[in-house]
């Protein structure tokens, strides 16, 4: 597959999938498990595929402290938030507006942590005109019980943790090796850090009828796994800024499959919001102007959804 709008499209697909595949797995077992099973299919099928092509893990121990880390921030903790936030009143499309907010919170880091990016007024226009789009979402107007508005701020924190992940790779972890090795490192740090909790929190009955498991393999081996390979040869072939489009497209694929599937329902603040939140972001990276500036280390050992 060599055209990069065919790969943007199975991208936006795998990914929009996830959210829907959370929402069903929860069905037959617990949030702790889904955040497991994804972590430890995604590091098998990406140390696969590092195997096959006889590619190194990093070596230098710093390196493997800074992938701990990450490790806990992109993936522990947005693993958890946003299947926590799907099963306590999030739907999948809810879940996925909220993970494509994950730009503006990496632009918001990366004018407070990294000197190199500017506070310009486009950037600030666009973080505003963003963040405005999800208080949109949330509809604060609405009278919402706390169960409901709790599982929307998870999936807003797990957003803001892969925005995190982004500037702290940009800062320590560019140019230390290939983005699938440090990939794969990086998903065995979060399965031996989901070692120390599965004792204590993973160990619960667990129902898997075939549309449970096949939805925790489709999480684990393609969404976090898969894509993760496609992802990394995207920006190597057409570069990080036209790789970060697939961004745009996830939530509409996720929003359309819950509507479809789950019959999720879609409000006229969910929409509106999406396209406030896009809409901010394609300010803040200048991609309404002819001359971009792309403000994310794209080929960072992480990727969204």
């Amino acid at each position: 597959m060599r055209s990069p709008f065919a790969r943007i499209a199975v991208l936006a697909a795998i990914w929009g999938c996830s959210f829907l595949f959370i929402k069903v797995a929860l069905e037959g077992v617990s949030v702790m498990q889904v955040a497991v099973a994804r972590t430890v299919l995604g590091a098998a099928t990406l140390g696969t595929y590092v195997l096959i092509r006889r590619e190194r893990l990093p070596r230098r121990g710093r390196t493997w402290m800074h992938l701990a880390i990450m490790g806990l921030v992109a993936n522990v903790l947005p693993f958890l938030g946003f299947s926590w936030g799907e099963q306590h009143g999030a739907t999948s499309g809810l879940a996925a507006i909220y993970n494509g907010a994950t730009p503006l919170w990496t632009l918001l880091v990366a004018i407070v942590a990294l000197p190199a990016e500017r506070p310009t007024r486009a950037r600030l226009a666009g973080l505003v005109m963003g963040f405005l789009g999800v208080l949109l979402v949330l509809a604060p107007w609405r009278s919402l019980h706390g169960a409901h508005l709790a599982g929307q701020f998870a999936c807003l924190g797990a957003g803001a943790c892969y925005g995190l992940g982004f500037a702290y790779t940009r800062r320590n972890l560019t140019g230390v090796g290939s983005p699938p090795a440090l990939a794969t490192a990086q998903m065995l740090c979060a399965t031996a850090e989901f070692a120390v909790l599965v004792p204590f929190f993973a160990l619960d009955h667990m129902s898997l009828p075939p549309r449970v498991w096949l939805s925790l393999l489709g999480l684990g081996a393609a969404g976090t796994g898969i894509a993760y390979v496609i992802y990394y040869g995207l920006i190597h072939d057409v570069g990080a800024t036209t790789a970060s489009t697939v961004t745009y497209v996830v939530p509409l694929v996720a929003v359309t499959l819950g509507v479809i599937v789950l019959g999720e329902a879609v409000r006229w603040n969910d929409f509106a919001g999406a396209v406030v939140v896009i809409g901010g972001i394609a300010v803040a990276e200048g991609r309404l102007r002819r001359r971009t500036l792309p403000v994310k280390a794209r080929g960072s050992s992480e990727a969204p959804g």
